[in-house]
Formats: C-alpha cells, structure tokens, sequence
C-alpha cells in the first residue's frame, strides 16, 4: 500500500488492524487522550500531509481530525510491511 487514501486508513481502524507504538501510547496518556479519541481522530480526520522519512525512506501519514470530545488533533501513522496501521504519534493542537 504505497500511498494509501484516507478511506484505507478508516478501514484499518474499523477493522482494528492497527497497532500502537508504545511512544504514541505515552501521548495518548500525555494528552489525556483514550483509544477511542485516537480511532475517531482517522474516522473523522483528513489525510493533511505525507512525508517521507530521510533516513529510512519510509512514508509516513499525517491525519488530521477531531477527538470525542471535539479537540483538534493529529496522529501520524504509516502501513507496515504486514499491513497494518502503525501508529506513530498522537497529539491534540
């Protein structure tokens, strides 16, 4: 999935074929924020930038949407090599 579209990234949420890097789930706890806040941030979000890591050349995602509670915030993701939605980072603005 070289560039995969926001309707992917959902799918991969509703499907729970996503997993939580332990530094996104320190922001998670940082932020006050629970999985749910971070499930509806990319059902709810927009695809705001694609970047591509200079060491690695991996591409990464920025999704930007709304928590439960309405706060803006954004999650960066990328999809493994398995599939799977890597969760990089979490962060309400």
């Amino acid at each position: 999935m070289a560039n995969p579209t926001i309707s992917q990234l959902r799918h991969l949420i509703r499907t729970l074929n996503y997993v939580v890097s332990t530094h996104a789930a320190e922001e998670l706890e940082d932020d006050n924020l629970s999985i749910l806040d971070l499930e509806s941030i990319i059902l709810t979000g927009k695809i705001s930038e694609r970047q591509r890591d200079a060491q690695t050349r991996e591409s990464k995602i920025v999704v930007s949407g709304v928590t439960l509670d309405g706060h803006h915030a954004q999650t960066v993701v990328k999809v493994g090599f398995t599939g799977k939605l890597i969760v990089i980072t979490v962060y309400v603005l």
